[in-house]
Formats: structure tokens, C-alpha cells, sequence
């Protein structure tokens, strides 16, 4: 039998999400249902209900995809996750399971067509949407579900399930590592975990900034250098230096002056989205061979790789907890620039309590290492 949650979301674009309920299916042999403990907020919730993306894919739309719970329930043939576990749903649960780049382990590039955890069409429910994680609870496929690693705060842990596996999979796919050079364009809720995960992986780090306003929270952070790039001078300073360069910004940024920075053979990659152009001189890339790319978040066995790499190496993301019922406002505080690094709600007040105070530094501390 089908049960019903209660939860945040969207009745239409440009509106405050409201409460609401929701039903989840039933748990099917392969599924597991966990208890939502904690969801982060991503700035692409923030652009389904801004309409940046277009009409909501589904009314009401309930966001959130940086998911940590504990399972509470497993289906008939579940071998993978027991109850009790402590576990993670980022951006997916579902993808076609045949093509190549899902037999690859890349289901996040599925030529099928991915199940997003919210506003994609249910392959379990014909003719509903998946609904996300501003909710009480979730029911999924075992094989899209991760396990939390021990050591990992949490609440501080959920915004990994996308903004670190975003900003894990290119610097591994592109080389950070002992001797490497990267730098990081923007230090918000992508970005300072870029910084964290690339000093992890060994490689000397540079945070790239519009203005100095950030420096001490990089320096914290542990990256090795700061540059300003509002006045321009650090392209000319900087140029020939780095192996890759992973932009995290959400605005259109000088494609020409960032390619300008990379040494021979290096990447530009971006990871943020913007759904405005940017223009593509090809002479850059041409000098020293350069490359532009993209990136996505990363597939499943991918992201369970990124929280065992968390957990070894003390990488979590830096948080402020908030009550459902203050979604809406740090919506508000993001546009504003007014976080650091990421809200994440606690599950517990999707039914209209408060945070627990305690809980508050002890998640925050957690974060920043």
C-alpha cells in the first residue's frame, strides 16, 4: 500500500514552496525506503522552481536531491542494504541499465534517459513523476542507493551526493593528483568542495575570485593560493599555469581568459550551470592543446567512490541547518550570496518542528575540515 508524506514543494514556477503530502509507491523486491534525515539544497532545485529550466515537469514539484536517511524498509530481493543503514540518494534513481554508457558505470550520461529523483517520469508509476527529497520519506532502486560511510557527519555529508561527486568526477577524470596544478573558478557550495576534494587529492590549489572578499574562507579552506580575477591582471599573471581549471560558477564566465591560464595539454571544465551562452574562440585551444569540457555528477559506483574518498580523507561540506519551513528563505540567501557553503534541511521538521539546536554546530564543525 502506498503511503502518504508530508513535504515541501512547488505548485507552479516562480512561487514559494508550501507544504504539502505526497504519496510514495509501495516497495517493490528490488526497493528500499529510507526516512529522510537530512536533504542539502542545490542551486538547480532553486532553477526547476525559478523556471530557468521552464514549466515545472510535474505539479506540485518537490525538489531536493542531496538525500541521507536510514532505511526502514527493503523489498523481497534486496541484497545490498539492510535496515538500520545509513545511506544516500543524489540525483538519479533510475537509468535504462543497457546502453553503453550505463554499462560503463556512467548512468548520469544514460542515451536511454535517466530517472532523476525529482520531475522525471516514474518508470515504477506509469503516469506519475518522481518527487525529491524535501520529503519525509523515499522509496528507490537498491542499485541507485549509496551507503554512508562511518566518519562522515550526516547532515554534512548529504550535499556530497552532488555537489561533491560534481566537482570529484573531473578532477579525477582529468588528473588532479601529487605534482598537479588546479584551480577553482568561485568558492560557494561547489566550489569549496572542489577546493577540499582537490587538496585531498594531493594537487596545489588555487581559488580564482572575482573580488578578495574571500580570501580568509580559502585560506580555511586549505586551498594554496587566491587570486583575483575582477581587474583581469591574474590571466596575464596566471596564464600557462594550471592542468585543469573547474569552474563552478552559475554565470557565464571569459571562456578565452580561463583557457589562457591552462599549461600544455590542460582542461577547462565547467560544472556549473548557466543557461546562458558563452562565446568559444578556437585559437585558444589550440595553444599549448587545450581542452573545454563538461561534466556532469558522476554514476553510481562513481559516487559510492567519492564518499569512501570523503570519509579516508575527512572531506565533508561546510553547512548551515535550517527547518523545512525556512526553504524559502534560503532560497532567498542564496540569490544573496548569503551562505556558507550550503544549507541542508533537517528531515526531522518536515512535519513542522524545529532543528535541533544541538545539532546545529555539531554539523557545522563536522563540515569544515
Amino acid at each position: 500500500m502506498s503511503t502518504t508524506v508530508r513535504a515541501f514543494g512547488a505548485h507552479d514556477v516562480r512561487q514559494p514552496l508550501v507544504p504539502l503530502t505526497i504519496e510514495r509507491r509501495d516497495v517493490g523486491p528490488h526497493d528500499v525506503r529510507l526516512d529522510i534525515l537530512y536533504c542539502g539544497i542545490c542551486h538547480s532545485d532553486m532553477n526547476y522552481v525559478g523556471g530557468a529550466f521552464g514549466p515545472l515537469p510535474a505539479s506540485p514539484l518537490v525538489p531536493g536531491h542531496e538525500i541521507v536517511g536510514r532505511v526502514t524498509e527493503t523489498g523481497s530481493a534486496v541484497t545490498r542494504h539492510r535496515v538500520g543503514d545509513l545511506v544516500g540518494i543524489g540525483c538519479m534513481v533510475n537509468s535504462c541499465r543497457r546502453c553503453e554508457n550505463c554499462r560503463a558505470g556512467q548512468e548520469q550520461y544514460c542515451l536511454g534517459g535517466r530517472t532523476l529523483v525529482f520531475g522525471s517520469p516514474d518508470p515504477a508509476e506509469p503516469g506519475a513523476h518522481t518527487q525529491g527529497g524535501y520529503s519525509e520519506a523515499v522509496v528507490a532502486p537498491e542499485d541507485f542507493v549509496v551507503r554512508v560511510p562511518d566518519g562522515l557527519d550526516p547532515a554534512a555529508a548529504a550535499p556530497l551526493l552532488c555537489a561533491g561527486i560534481t566537482v570529484y568526477a573531473p578532477l579525477r577524470r582529468y588528473g588532479a593528483a601529487p605534482g598537479s596544478r588546479v584551480a577553482i573558478v568561485g568558492l560557494g557550495g561547489l566550489g569549496h568542495l572542489g577546493v577540499k576534494m582537490a587538496r585531498a587529492m594531493g594537487a596545489e590549489v588555487t581559488v580564482l575570485s572575482r573580488s578578495d572578499r574571500k580570501r580568509d574562507d580559502a585560506e580555511a579552506l586549505g586551498a594554496d593560493h587566491y587570486a583575483v580575477t575582477g581587474d583581469g591582471s591574474a590571466f596575464a599573471d596566471l596564464a600557462n599555469t594550471f592542468d585543469i581549471v573547474l569552474s563552478t560558477v552559475s554565470a557565464p564566465i571569459s571562456l578565452k581568459d580561463h583557457l589562457g591560464m591552462l599549461r600544455l595539454h590542460g582542461t577547462l571544465v565547467s560544472v556549473g550551470v548557466t543557461t546562458q551562452p558563452m562565446p568559444l574562440d578556437v585559437f585558444p585551444l589550440l595553444q599549448n592543446g587545450r581542452a573545454y569540457a563538461g561534466s556532469l555528477f558522476g554514476g553510481i559506483a562513481e559516487t559510492q567512490e567519492m564518499l569512501d574518498f570523503a570519509a579516508a580523507h575527512g572531506v565533508s561540506a561546510d553547512i548551515e541547518l535550517i527547518a523545512a519551513q525556512d526553504i524559502n528563505t534560503a532560497y532567498e540567501r542564496i540569490l544573496a550570496s548569503d551562505v556558507r557553503h550550503r544549507f541542508v534541511i533537517d528531515g526531522a521538521t518536515f512535519g513542522g518542528q524545529s532543528p535541533d539546536p544541538s545539532g546545529l554546530p555539531r554539523a557545522a564543525a563536522r563540515g569544515r575540515r
